[in-house]
């Protein structure tokens, strides 16, 4: 988390994961939500795990809109909302985004550089896993 907060740059503070918002009579959860002190505003922030979808944009103006509603206060700026997807034409990207009236933000990560070269090496096969716990079955 810190290395994230890190890349965001300064003047974010971190307000939840998976933070929970009433949206008429549904529940929603916002992945991750920040706000920021310099911009006196709140940031929503998606993660997928996959490649971008046009719908996601849809998803996360909702959030936005429902920050802005319901948490945003008389000082505070406008809610940005801020995607983060696998990966991305940019393209298709470009065009999902100025479907939007709300300020969203897509942008891609990479997970290599969180698992060591010699890290999967040292985890336990699927067979080895279904031993282990075959053997430790109490019948």
């Amino acid at each position: 988390m810190l290395n994230f907060l890190m890349e965001l740059g300064t003047g974010f503070a971190f307000v939840g994961r998976e933070y929970r918002l009433q949206i008429g009579n549904t529940e929603q959860y916002v992945d991750m939500l920040f706000y920021n002190i310099k911009r006196h505003c709140y940031v929503v922030v998606e993660v997928k795990i996959v490649e971008f979808e046009p719908g996601f944009i849809s998803q996360t103006a909702t959030y936005v809109s429902a920050v802005n509603h319901t948490l945003k206060g008389e000082g505070d700026t406008q809610t940005i909302g801020l995607l983060i997807c696998k990966t991305k034409d940019n393209i298709l990207a470009k065009y999902a985004v100025e479907t939007s009236t709300e300020p969203i933000g897509i942008s891609e990560y990479e997970l290599n550089a969180l698992m060591p070269k010699d890290f999967k090496g040292t985890l336990p096969t699927i067979e080895e896993l279904e031993q282990g716990l075959s053997e430790n079955t109490v019948n």
